[in-house]
């Protein structure tokens, strides 16, 4: 994992998923700031993903940014990402940044290169992946205390077996996105559970 001093690292979580915001997070590792276990959130586990958020937390200087469901109903999923990136890497203000993918926020002042798999690669790309996980997994598992039917706290909102078959059942909730074609074909069936007008 390569630490590149002065140079931040930004990355999102969610992209992927039918329900809930995308979290974006940009971070800076201070120089002579090591931090051992640095990888893509993914191929993290789950308590050391914890353990490693809170260090980071602890030691690097940090901006989160949501992508909420209005903006990706309106902008589409992949600007409604690269706008909440941008703002977090504009708050963050460092000298360069590396994110994460093969695409660039538009309109961002400080000076980027996208690297794809770049979470893998580079400690700070690596270091806002977990960031942004984590970030967004606490947000979804607390959207399952409020909405218990889906799940929210065992698939994050990604399109699982269990999720589809929650969706068919009851509907979409108020965390959805409606433009996702899971989520629309659900909201052509008969509610079981929601009144849509009311949620």
């Amino acid at each position: 994992m390569e630490y590149t001093p002065g140079v931040a690292g930004a990355d999102e979580a969610g992209r992927g998923a039918l329900a809930g915001p995308v979290v974006t997070a940009a971070v800076l590792i201070p120089a002579g700031v090591s931090i051992p276990g640095l990888n893509d959130s993914k191929r993290v586990r789950p308590r050391l993903r914890e353990q490693l958020f809170e260090e980071i937390s602890q030691k690097c200087s940090i901006e989160i940014e949501l992508a909420g469901l209005e903006a990706i109903e309106t902008e589409n999923i992949l600007w409604a990402s690269l706008s909440a990136m941008a703002r977090a890497i504009e708050r963050l203000a460092p000298l360069r940044v590396l994110i994460d993918g093969d695409r660039l926020p538009l309109s961002l002042s400080v000076p980027a290169e996208t690297v794809v798999k770049g979470d893998g690669k580079y400690a700070a790309v690596a270091a806002a992946s977990i960031i942004a996980k984590v970030t967004r997994d606490r947000m979804m598992v607390q959207m399952s205390q409020e909405f218990p039917l889906y799940g929210f706290d065992r698939h994050f909102g990604y399109a699982t077996a269990e999720h589809l078959a929650m969706l068919r059942e009851h509907g979409p909730c108020v965390w959805h996105r409606r433009t996702f074609s899971p989520v629309r074909e659900a909201m052509m069936q008969p509610s079981l559970g929601l009144d849509f007008a009311n949620v």
